[in-house]
């Protein structure tokens, strides 16, 4: 199939780019920067935006900068930025590691880092990276700026708190400390595909036990989030087997498992004691 009939927009600056999103919002008026999402399900007609705002040739939205405390990635910057380190703090080693998992090398070359959060499918690594380490995103429109935590930006399956008239111009990843150690697994039925669930840990050792611990679950639920219940079975633990499977469990128990015709949702329980597990084994190497 083709996608239904719609009108491309094309700003030069983010203040044409918000102006021309307030007026065609309404009428279904969708962001274009990578892609890799929203054409794909136009062409299915799955979605018929009457309006495409492509922000492409806006200037400042490439910006990918480390002020020491942050890391702040514009909507412009493509998956394939991370392929190598983008800082010196272990933040740049996680992405790096995180973005090759990611579908396949030519969609990593056009989809953007913003544009997956905003699509928010519950598999993608990136919203399970924002989740887990409690990024900001900054959205913006003609009526001004807002700050969005992560733990309230996602609103079930390829939902957000967007309003319609927002764009999502960047997101702010805290960096980590020194001393953090990360871990990610993801499990799907190919390579590529879209992982069935995914969990992304970090932490931090003190005296051989573990402080400050995160963990992070994709792909099992409606959206990502962090497990509580999982991070209080390691802090204060030696990393080894007995914390990560008991961890691993307790997430397991503490989610609303998706549901499809390919998975139940005890399957999707075992799932996560898995992924957690091997996510937590991958921090020790």
């Amino acid at each position: 199939m083709k996608p239904a009939p719609f009108v491309r927009h094309v700003p030069r600056s983010l203040d044409e780019a918000l102006k021309i999103l307030a007026e065609v919002a309404g009428d279904d008026g969708r962001i274009l920067a990578g892609g890799q999402s929203l054409v794909p399900i136009m062409a299915f007609r799955l979605a018929k935006p009457a309006h495409l705002v492509d922000i492409n040739e806006v200037e400042g939205l490439d910006k990918l900068t480390d002020d020491g405390k942050t890391l702040t990635i514009g909507a412009r910057v493509r998956h394939a930025a991370f392929h190598k380190p983008v800082t010196a703090n272990p933040l740049g080693a996680l992405l790096a590691y995180v973005s090759k998992h990611i579908a396949h090398y030519p969609i990593r070359m056009r989809g953007t880092f913003c544009g997956s959060l905003a699509h928010a499918d519950p598999s993608s690594e990136w919203c399970l990276t924002a989740a887990t380490l409690d990024a900001v995103m900054v959205a913006k429109s003609i009526k001004g700026t807002r700050e969005i935590k992560a733990a309230e930006f996602f609103d079930g399956i390829m939902s957000t708190h967007l309003k319609e008239d927002e764009l999502l111009a960047e997101v702010r990843l805290p960096l980590l400390p020194a001393d953090a150690k990360f871990g990610f697994y993801e499990f799907s039925r190919r390579a590529g595909d879209f992982a069935m669930s995914a969990s992304l840990v970090t932490y931090r050792l003190d005296g051989g036990k573990m402080i400050d611990a995160r963990v992070g679950l994709g792909g099992a639920e409606a959206s990502p989030r962090r497990i509580p219940e999982a991070e209080a079975e390691l802090n204060g633990k030696t990393p080894g087997d007995a914390a990560f499977r008991a961890a691993g469990e307790a997430a397991a128990r503490v989610i609303e498992p998706l549901e499809d015709h390919q998975t139940d949702a005890a399957y999707r329980r075992d799932l996560v004691k898995v992924v957690v597990r091997r996510a937590l084994e991958h921090s020790l190497t």
